[in-house]
């Protein structure tokens, strides 16, 4: 089922569309002035990187985009990527926590209280 993304040419808003039937695109109209002219985008792709792959790629001194800090998977990314560089293992229990924690990051207020 492709979900495509448009742009709306009144009001230049962005919007994505699951189109189950090539037909059902002729109905689209944007959801910020529902205006009908709409240009498809070609959107980004994305794809599943490893932790591995973002360990070995992880730069602290790089500059990060708000999007680092919004994606659970690098809590805990920078104490992996110190460990490494100093030969410590963690532990499985170090693991555990974090998974958790990647899970639902406000576990983490639940626990100190």
């Amino acid at each position: 089922m492709p979900i495509y993304e448009y742009e709306c040419r009144a009001c230049k808003a962005v919007f994505q569309a699951l189109i189950l039937n090539i037909d059902e695109e002729g109905d689209l109209a944007c959801p910020k002035c529902n205006g009908r002219k709409l240009k498809r985008l070609i959107s980004l792709a994305f794809y599943h990187t490893s932790e591995s792959d973002r360990l070995a790629s992880y730069d602290p001194r790089a500059q990060k985009e708000d999007s680092f800090y919004r994606d659970s998977r690098n809590i805990g990314l920078h104490a992996k990527w110190r460990a490494k560089q100093m030969g410590v293992d963690l532990g499985k229990s170090f693991e555990e926590k974090l998974d958790r924690i990647r899970t639902d990051p406000s576990s983490v207020i639940k626990d100190s209280e």
